[in-house]
């Protein structure tokens, strides 16, 4: 399998094509989807001019790693990551080698489940201006990227590319699931998946520790199958989808070091970028350190 090499998008005669802001997800029938992770990369919703070699490779392998660690707690999706496994109409396109995933189709759920251990990103930001995150009540005090006492459930739509995310109350996030499945089903999912979240989160930060890696948040995605059972899809504690800092430096009361897209985040913020499309272009020693940084998270991990 070649590594280096970059993919902005892909048109393959696999299928109807659907395309997310770094997926693209090709309908193969028989309840079976292709799901290819490109190298495209994302920031406030919106989809960057630049691609970051690689970078759907490594956040393919890391999934598939997250997907098999984590199998114990909750099922998912995944089919094989085995490219000599996929179909044969598949395989005819080598370059989907190490960047594809063939999952179930099912009915995603269409909020992100965000769980937090500490104190980052928007729930900062939220916080220093009513001491909440999300509708939950922190206590006075807390400095940026402190621990939080407890681990917290904070649930979000899913936006479409160029739209914002936005985040929801318990309470909101239970209605959410109560228009999307029906009324009972949709309650006694959403406590589940809060439930699953967490410990989902709270395994995957206690093996980071021991890579010296803390997991300060982690944004989860979920389907319901023909039975109406909660499914992990889509990526798994990635540098997209996840903020992971180095133990050895950790400090609150300070923005961390990271191994994730927060580099990127941080860059936009800096040259002041107003989060619309379209999205200014990144200079070539941003994509060359992002692309370090999601490389180092992956051998660490």
């Amino acid at each position: 399998m070649s590594w280096i090499g970059t993919i902005r998008e892909t048109n393959f005669e696999l299928g109807a094509l659907s395309r997310g802001k770094v997926r693209d997800n090709y309908d193969l029938g028989n309840g079976e989807l292709l799901m290819v992770a490109t190298d495209r990369i994302s920031a406030s919703d919106v989809i960057l001019p630049n691609a970051i070699p690689s970078k759907g490779k490594i956040l393919t392998m890391l999934t598939v790693f997250w997907l098999g660690y984590l199998r114990d707690i909750v099922r998912n999706h995944l089919i094989t990551s085995d490219f000599e496994q996929f179909p044969e109409v598949c395989r005819k396109y080598p370059s989907l080698e190490g960047r594809s995933l063939l999952v179930k189709k099912l009915k995603p759920l269409q909020v992100e489940l965000i769980v937090r251990g500490y104190l980052s990103g928007s729930g900062w930001k939220e916080y220093q201006k009513n001491q909440s995150v999300c509708g939950i009540k922190l206590p006075d005090g807390l400095k940026e990227s402190d621990r939080l006492p407890e681990v917290i459930f904070t649930p979000s739509t899913k936006a479409e590319a160029g739209e914002h995310d936005i985040n929801l109350s318990f309470e909101e996030y239970v209605k959410v699931l109560e228009n999307r499945l029906g009324s009972n089903l949709g309650k006694r999912v959403a406590f589940l998946l809060r439930t699953i979240s967490v410990q989902l989160y709270i395994k995957a930060a206690e093996y980071a520790l021991t890579r010296r890696i803390i997991i300060a948040d982690t944004k989860l995605e979920f389907a319901v199958d023909e039975n109406d059972n909660p499914v992990l899809i889509d990526e798994v504690l990635t540098p997209d989808s996840s903020r992971f800092w180095p133990k050895d430096e950790y400090e609150p009361g300070r923005p961390q070091k990271s191994f994730d897209k927060q580099f990127v985040r941080d860059y936009l913020e800096r040259i002041g970028w107003d989060k619309k499309p379209p999205a200014p272009e990144l200079p070539e020693y941003i994509v060359e350190e992002t692309q370090k940084k999601y490389g180092e998270i992956l051998k660490l991990i």
